[in-house]
């Protein structure tokens, strides 16, 4: 599955976020959100996918398209790890190659550093696979 920063919706912890989070890019425009279950919604409100709580990711026709471990590992569906998200936020590709980076606070960077969204309240690796790997 090709690796690139995208523009569309956003783990350490493998825990759901209490309530829905926005997701907005680098302009604070609304992209969508990720539920407190684990479902991602577009600026529609249409499901696009799911993150379970066991890391599986599932788009939106529930096709496991990926997982990410409990140590940050990401993987596709064919088990190919394809990156990796630090406990600082730090996220590597499979080359272990800084692509970019998800603050405390939300704000996702990628490797100039410079803002591309924010994802608020979202688990980090889940911010990861959503800003930094096409898998939706």
């Amino acid at each position: 599955m090709k690796q690139k920063i995208l523009f569309i919706l956003m783990m350490l912890c493998l825990t759901t976020v209490g309530h829905a989070q926005d997701l907005r890019n680098s302009n604070n425009s609304y992209l969508g959100k990720v539920e407190s279950d684990g479902t991602i919604r577009n600026a529609n409100n249409s499901s696009i996918g799911k993150i379970e709580r066991d890391g599986t990711i599932r788009n939106r026709n529930n096709s496991m398209i990926g997982k990410i471990e409990s140590d940050g590992t990401i993987r596709n569906a064919n088990n190919s790890k394809i990156g990796k998200v630090e406990s600082d936020g730090t996220v590597r590709n499979a080359n272990n190659s800084m692509i970019g980076k998800i603050e405390n606070d939300g704000t996702v960077r990628n490797s100039n550093n410079s803002s591309i969204g924010s994802a608020r309240g979202v688990p980090k690796a889940y911010a990861a696979v959503l800003f930094m790997f096409d898998f939706f």
